[in-house]
């Protein structure tokens, strides 16, 4: 570290800027300059998809401050936004350009989520120069430091950023061994990637690239049709990222291998006929109750007109952690169920089994 870096992240100079803290006073000379925190200025946004009457995708490219310790392929970041000068919105997304370093550039891919106020701004409104805040790259869907001489990916629509930033990192590093790579999108105009990826299947280099459509392959990815592709499967490495039904499907045709590593894009909803959908689930802050309906406890705390924090939704950021006064509570992503008192929760991915209070 240097002399400067040193006197920056000193305990002197933090009680001199107290209590705004020196970040605040650096951001102000200049947004790149940082002690603690990770910033970034957007350099370029690049579309990748643009199909009319569907949320486009587009290519993030991001400059971080010094502060930035760099990335593995497969992980993400929680990155806020400030609207109205101020209020600060953050979500998490996964990166998609290779390995990082220390103040490296990196990317993020993302889809405009109707829904989703920073998606939206960062693929519609965003422009070079714009400034947002950033974490620290998070998550454990990573590849291993000796990569194994076959892997196998596996991905499903947006689910295809971490893979990419897998293959894009073995390609960087000039792996001799064996990829397969299968992907599923809507169409091939939905394609993500698409021109890289046409590149990438011609010009081979032990990489055997698969995308597939509904009219073209077999969306339920049977095991007879693994079978074929690749003999063997379940003793192949195999990093799958998709929606709940096609992590779903990998996970039954792996039948408990061990090879086997899953990241949801976006978490399972609970069957009706397992969700135990009975009882009264209350918000104790807001002074609000409502009949158990099976579904998340951040969507029932929606449905009822509150506004829980959030960042993620898949239960990776947890940003949505609130306590858990009473009452049994199933992990959507596990099955996994707890009926400890006061207790911490991700309410993305916990839904209420028979009666239930949380703190909101």
């Amino acid at each position: 570290m240097s002399i400067t870096g040193t006197l920056l992240r000193s305990r002197a100079l933090a009680a001199l800027t107290s209590p705004h803290g020196v970040d605040r006073y650096l951001e102000q000379v200049n947004p790149m300059w940082a002690a603690h925190e990770v910033r970034a200025r957007i350099v370029d946004v690049h579309r990748e998809v643009d199909v009319p009457g569907h949320p486009p995708v587009a290519t993030i490219t991001l400059q971080p401050t010094s502060t930035w310790r760099g990335h593995r392929a497969g992980q993400h970041v929680q990155l806020g936004v400030e609207f109205d000068g101020a209020r600060r919105t953050t979500r998490v997304f996964t990166v998609s350009s290779p390995d990082s370093r220390h103040g490296d550039r990196f990317t993020i891919t993302l889809r405009a989520n109707p829904e989703g106020v920073v998606s939206r701004y960062l693929v519609e409104r965003a422009t070079p120069g714009t400034m947002v805040h950033l974490s620290q790259a998070q998550g454990e869907f990573v590849l291993p430091d000796h990569v194994p001489d076959h892997v196998l990916f596996i991905s499903g629509g947006s689910g295809i950023t971490p893979v990419m930033s897998m293959l894009r990192s073995l390609q960087r590093r000039t792996h001799r061994g064996r990829v397969t790579f299968v992907h599923y999108a809507q169409s091939p105009d939905h394609q993500i990637f698409a021109a890289e990826l046409e590149e990438i299947r011609r010009s081979g280099h032990g990489i055997d690239v698969h995308l597939l459509h509904p009219e073209l392959g077999d969306p339920a990815l049977s095991p007879a049709w693994l079978g074929r592709l690749v003999p063997g499967y379940r003793d192949v490495p195999t990093w799958a990222c998709g929606p709940a039904p096609l992590i779903e499907a990998v996970q039954a045709a792996y039948d408990g291998s061990e090879a086997l590593r899953v990241e949801y894009f976006k978490p399972p909803r609970v069957r009706a006929s397992e969700d135990g959908s009975t009882g009264e689930v209350a918000f104790s802050r807001s002074g609000k109750a409502a009949p158990n309906t099976g579904a998340s406890l951040l969507e029932q705390a929606e449905a009822l007109g509150l506004r829980p924090e959030f960042g993620c939704r898949m239960g990776i950021c947890f940003s949505c952690t609130s306590r858990k006064t009473e009452g049994t509570v199933r992990n959507v992503l596990t099955g996994e169920e707890s009926s400890l008192p006061d207790e911490d929760i991700r309410i993305c991915v916990s839904a209420p089994v028979g009666d239930c209070a949380v703190a909101l």
